[in-house]
């Protein structure tokens, strides 16, 4: 589990790639348990090798956020039920200049031109405090859109 429930975090387009030398790459295939209306989301999440199951509250900065690390035959059992509700990604994971840690996604198949890079906060304050680097583009961290839940019910990605 997190160490703790509240999740501070801003997400953005990616305007221009950054250097990827020095982060740290994971294969990331995620699905969701939950359906689109659903007040929260259930998501079954692989990262290389290991295996999580998370639920999320609805939010846009803040959100409540419970994570569980799970074994392989959960996952396998559960995966099934995620069916047209996945996404597929290439996280890399680095420290901004600035000290902040960012995750950069990259995304695959049907979603493969998307690129979104998130920052988590300690605070409200430091999350608008925040000066995003120059290869950072627009704040979609309001913007339902983006989510990864949404996301992965998108059958193709279309620009906004």
């Amino acid at each position: 589990m997190t160490a703790t429930p509240v999740e501070i975090e801003r997400k953005f387009r990616v305007r221009k790639m950054p250097d990827l030398e020095g982060l740290t790459p994971f294969r990331v295939r995620q699905g969701y348990l939950t359906l689109p209306g659903d007040s929260v989301e259930v998501r079954l999440r692989q990262k290389d090798d290991r295996f999580f199951m998370t639920l999320k509250s609805e939010g846009g900065l803040e959100r409540l956020e419970y994570e569980v690390q799970i074994d392989r035959t959960q996952f396998d059992t559960l995966w099934p039920a995620t069916q047209g509700r996945r996404i597929e990604k290439t996280r890399h994971v680095g420290r901004l200049s600035s000290g902040e840690m960012h995750e950069l996604d990259v995304f695959d198949g049907n979603l493969a031109q998307l690129t979104l890079v998130e920052v988590e906060f300690p605070s409200r304050a430091a999350s608008r405090e925040f000066i995003p680097p120059d290869w950072f583009g627009a704040d979609v961290t309001s913007d339902k859109r983006f989510k990864n839940k949404a996301l992965a019910m998108m059958e193709c990605w279309h620009e906004p």
